[in-house]
C-alpha cells in the first residue's frame, strides 16, 4: 500500500501521535478511533489510506479529562457505603437522612424501619406521637427520630422542617407516604370529603416537598424524592373518584418537579401501588367483613393473583432513594402484581 498523502490541500494537516504518549498519559488501554480514520479506494484493487486526521488539537488532554472522570467515579464509589458496610463505626457517623411522613402506619411505617435497618437515619413524622414511638422502639436504636405534625398545617410543616434540620442536618431524602382514602361517586361524596383528600394526598405532598427544599438542596446532587401515589393515578375506577384525581394530580407533581429540580441534581420519582394490605381501606369506612371480601376480590383483579405488601413497596421506595437509580428521574413506578396492565373491574 502507499504511504499516506500528508499534502492532500483538501484534506489538511495530519497529526500522529504515538501509542507510548497514550501510556504514559493515562492508565486507559490505548486505541485508536475507528471514526477518525478515512478509507478510500482507487481504482486498483488495492486500498489506500488517505488519511488518519485527528479530531481533536490535543488529544493527550482528553485523556486527562477521562482520566479525572474515572478518578472521581472511583473516589465516588468508595464514599458511598455498601448496605453491608453500615455496620462500620466509621459510615454509621455519617448515615444519610431521610424524612418520611405517614411513618405511623402502612407503607410509609414500612419504609421508615427498612431505611432503618439499611443504614439511613430517619425522621418520622406522623400526627399520633403514642404511634411514633411505637415505631422509634421497633426500629435499630437512634436510628428513627419522631416528629409529630399536621401535614395540612403551613405553620406547623415550618415547625416541622426547622426542627429535622436542626436537630438532624440537611436531607438526603424525602418520602412522601401520608395519604388518606373516601369512596363514593361525584353525584354522592361531598365536596367536603374531596377536599380532605386533594388536601393530603395533593396540597400536603407540596407543601411539605416545598419546606423540604432547602434541605435537600444543602445535600444537592444526590438528594431523592419519592412519592405514593397508587395505580389509581393511571387507571380510572368507579366509586373513589376524588382518590383517583388526587393520585392522578401526585403523579404529574411528581413528573413537572423532575424538570424542575433535574438541574440542581435531585430526582422525583413515585411509586404506584396496587391493592397493598394496609389500614387505608379500614380507615375510609370498610368493616372487617367487607375489608376480608375486598382482599378476595382483589386475588382475582391483580393479575399475579394476590395483593401486596407493605415491606414489597418499601423495597422500590429505598432503591429509588439509593445511587443505584441515580439517573432515573420523573418515573412512576408500577409496583402492582399487573394491575395497571388491566381494565376496571
Amino acid at each position: 500500500s502507499r504511504a499516506p498523502n500528508t499534502s492532500s490541500p483538501a484534506l489538511g494537516p495530519i497529526s500522529f501521535i504515538t501509542a507510548a504518549r497514550f501510556r504514559a498519559k493515562s492508565s486507559i488501554p490505548f486505541c485508536i478511533p475507528s471514526a477518525n480514520v478515512r478509507v478510500s479506494s482507487s481504482r486498483s484493487p488495492t486500498l489506500q489510506i488517505v488519511s488518519f486526521q485527528v479530531l481533536t488539537t490535543n488529544l493527550g488532554d482528553a485523556v486527562d479529562r477521562l482520566d479525572g472522570a474515572r478518578r472521581h467515579a472511583q473516589d465516588r464509589a468508595a464514599a458511598t457505603p455498601s448496605c453491608a458496610a453500615f455496620n462500620d463505626e466509621r459510615i454509621m457517623t455519617t448515615r444519610p437522612l431521610a424524612l418520611v411522613s405517614g411513618a405511623t402506619s402502612g407503607i410509609g411505617e414500612a419504609t421508615a424501619l427498612l431505611l432503618a435497618h439499611r443504614g439511613w437515619t430517619v425522621a418520622a413524622t406522623g400526627r399520633r406521637q403514642d404511634r411514633l414511638a411505637e415505631l422509634a422502639a421497633k426500629a435499630p436504636a437512634g436510628s428513627i427520630h419522631t416528629f409529630a405534625a399536621d401535614l395540612t398545617d403551613d405553620a406547623d410543616v415550618e415547625r416541622l422542617l426547622a426542627a429535622v434540620t436542626t436537630q438532624l442536618g440537611p436531607l438526603r431524602g424525602l418520602v412522601n407516604a401520608a395519604g388518606i382514602l373516601e369512596g363514593g361517586s361525584l353525584e354522592k361524596a361531598s365536596i367536603d370529603s374531596f377536599d380532605r383528600v386533594m388536601n393530603i394526598n395533593v396540597r400536603s405532598v407540596a407543601l411539605l416537598t416545598k419546606a423540604a427544599l432547602p434541605a435537600l438542596r444543602q445535600t444537592g446532587a444526590g438528594a431523592s424524592i419519592v412519592n405514593v401515589s397508587s395505580v389509581t393515578g393511571t387507571r380510572s375506577f368507579p366509586g373513589i373518584l376524588a382518590y383517583c384525581v388526587s393520585k392522578a394530580a401526585l403523579d404529574q407533581m411528581t413528573r413537572c418537579l423532575a424538570l424542575e429540580l433535574a438541574a440542581d441534581g435531585i430526582r422525583v420519582n413515585a411509586v404506584n401501588p396496587g391493592v397493598v394490605v394496609t389500614e387505608l381501606h379500614r380507615a375510609s369506612g370498610m368493616d372487617d367483613a367487607a375489608y376480608a371480601a375486598f382482599l378476595e376480590r382483589s386475588q382475582q383483579t391483580h393479575p399475579m393473583g394476590r395483593v401486596g405488601q407493605p415491606d414489597e413497596v418499601a423495597e422500590a421506595i429505598v432503591w429509588l432513594l439509593s445511587d443505584a437509580t441515580g439517573w432515573i428521574t420523573g418515573a412512576t413506578l408500577p409496583i402492582d402484581g399487573g394491575r395497571h396492565l388491566t381494565c376496571a373491574r
